[in-house]
């Protein structure tokens, strides 16, 4: 029913030109650029992306950043479009599949954040884990941690019991070695790419190649970013030194395959709980020019540079609605799904 209500709120914003207007003011503001988040392909993103290509001018990350900072007057030509970016982080096989294949179509520029660790090694990304594995269990009683778990009906409690111990492990070794550890207590594998792909079916969801890669930035479309060597959450990491290593090296494995300086970068979940003052610290010393979080906001020119906002990208929601959301217009149907959250349930 919210999603219901929040497609007719949309849908009677654009068709009225509320939406249009709404941009129409954003533009005529200070310099600013919204950076968009996303991590999976496929969905609605054609119909999304055909959307901001209309009524967004669609740049480069590093362009984008260097025209908000330089402050010069945008070119007549632009009719002052807003600025807008788009990301992807993680680095999946759909990016590829899907992402690649209509960013050439649309010819639209896109930034993708990756891991070096799991390109290099193929491993099924750790925070799609518990999700996996439990999916693959028979319906029957579960052992897990001295507790019983009765499938199917807990199958959902498992998953975010075993994600949790993973989530908050205080190392990467330690980590890896929990999830060696939870198939073998649970009997089943987590998926692994092939380090050659090519002519297969492959899950969606398991990492690019470095091939991959190198194909898609030789296009001009797509430019690559760090986003650490295995993805840890840095804040919960407990030993400054390898923060310092997940985020730096992470920048150098991607050079040496690239041929050039990289010079952006994601933080893994990137609210400030998960990047911490060390997190931030590690970024300014393995000097990067600039770095993005997941906090919700639009940027302006004296944002800073190591501390950018993104706003989720949901291939999940229709074209309409994602109008009405970057231009702040799906607040009120929130704050009513809150008054009224009763009424919601269903």
């Amino acid at each position: 029913m919210y999603e219901r209500l929040r497609i007719i709120a949309a849908l009677f914003f654009y068709c009225t030109g509320i939406t249009r207007l709404a941009l129409w003011f954003k533009e005529r503001s200070d310099p600013r650029l919204l950076i968009l988040n996303y991590h999976n392909a496929g969905g609605n993103l054609a119909s999304q992306l055909r959307y901001l290509k209309r009524h967004y001018r669609i740049m480069h990350l590093e362009e984008a950043l260097t025209e908000l900072y330089s402050q010069e007057p945008v070119r007549e030509h632009e009719h002052r479009r807003l600025p807008l970016v788009l990301t992807f982080d993680d680095g999946y096989q759909d990016n590829y599949t899907e992402g690649f294949r209509l960013a050439q179509r649309y010819r639209i520029p896109v930034t993708i954040f990756v891991i070096p660790g799991y390109i290099t090694s193929g491993q099924y990304f750790w925070w799609l884990a518990s999700a996996q594995l439990v999916q693959q269990l028979p319906d029957k009683d579960i052992s897990f941690e001295n507790k019983t778990y009765q499938l199917p009906t807990q199958r959902l409690a498992l998953s975010e019991m075993i994600d949790k111990r993973i989530r908050h492990t205080t190392s990467v070794a330690e980590r890896e070695a929990l999830l060696v550890d939870i198939q073998l207590q649970l009997g089943v594998k987590l998926p692994v790419r092939e380090a050659d792909i090519a002519g297969q079916a492959v899950d969606p969801l398991l990492p690019l190649t470095w091939a991959q890669i190198r194909e898609m930035e030789a296009t001009g479309w797509i430019s690559f970013g760090a986003h650490t060597v295995n993805h840890p959450i840095l804040s919960y990491l407990s030993d400054p030194a390898e923060v310092l290593y997940e985020v730096q090296a992470s920048r150098a494995m991607l050079e040496e395959q690239l041929g050039h300086p990289v010079r952006s970068f994601a933080y893994p979940i990137g609210k400030f709980q998960h990047i911490g003052k060390q997190g931030l610290l590690a970024v300014q010393t393995a000097g990067y020019r600039w770095a993005v979080t997941t906090i919700e906001d639009i940027n302006a020119s004296q944002a800073d540079p190591l501390w950018l906002a993104r706003m989720p990208g949901n291939i999940d929601v229709h074209w309409i609605v994602m109008a009405a959301e970057l231009v702040g217009l799906l607040g009120v149907v929130s704050r009513v799904r809150k008054k009224y959250a009763r009424f919601f349930k269903k």
